[in-house]
């Protein structure tokens, strides 16, 4: 199926990063549930909010510290390579697309990227180890010199989409012929509604999860099985 597509899509989300180590949301026992993160209203108007929101963010990148890229990663990255993939839309900020060799012209990040920090106002971008050291010293959140709030460059619950990311998700949506889903629930909006769109477009629709999802009758194709085991296939 991927090989007879002219132009495809990947759709990614949490379930191609565990095999790297990297906690999903809704997994019993995930660290998530003990660090979820701080509503967006609540971070910029109270500054309480948002030195937890820094606590937890800098306890969770401690969980998977180091982690590499899996092999689902990697085999998107070689159908990328190979001019199968022309984008792959992901609702992961774990960085590991890049860390795979995607270029940053076929990723859109939905949810924006968590390896590093933003300032509000300026949108100038902050390391995350500076970001830290200040924090750990003084136990205040850090803002930026010219002011604003410094937050992860991550969209928060609460935060608008990023306007860009959206329309460069739509617009790769409406153009393939072939939108894999792979490890996602397909059930956080308005990210579940590209697989939607692309199949009212007449693109054919594959998913790739461990579980069910709802967006199932919709689909083609459902494969159970691995996600590395089945992207490997496809990119050998």
């Amino acid at each position: 199926m991927v090989e007879a597509a002219r132009d495809v899509v990947a759709f990614t989300g949490a379930g191609i990063s565990t095999e790297s180590g990297v906690p999903d949301f809704r997994s019993p026992g995930s660290p998530w549930l003990a660090n979820m993160p701080i509503d967006f209203r609540q971070f910029v108007c109270d500054p309480a909010a948002r030195a937890e929101a820094w606590r937890r963010k800098f306890a969770m990148d401690d969980v998977y510290r180091g982690v590499a890229p899996s092999r689902g990663h990697r085999a998107l990255a070689r159908l990328t390579a190979a001019g199968k993939i022309s984008a792959i839309i992901t609702q992961n900020i774990d960085n590991l697309h890049q860390a795979s060799g995607v270029p940053d012209a076929a990723l859109i990040e939905l949810h924006g990227n968590g390896s590093y920090a933003r300032c509000l106002d300026c949108g100038r971008r902050h390391e995350l180890n500076e970001v830290r050291r200040s924090f750990e010293s003084v136990g205040v959140a850090p803002r930026c010199d010219c002011g604003g709030l410094i937050k992860s460059a991550t969209i928060s619950f609460g935060q608008p989409m990023p306007e860009r990311e959206m329309r460069r998700a739509q617009e790769a949506t409406l153009g393939c012929d072939l939108f894999l889903a792979i490890g996602s629930s397909l059930q956080v909006y308005p990210a579940a509604g590209f697989p939607q769109l692309a199949k009212r477009n007449g693109a054919r629709l594959v998913i790739v999860n461990r579980d069910p999802t709802p967006l199932d009758p919709l689909a083609d194709l459902i494969v159970r099985g691995d996600i590395g085991d089945a992207l490997a296939l496809w990119s050998a």
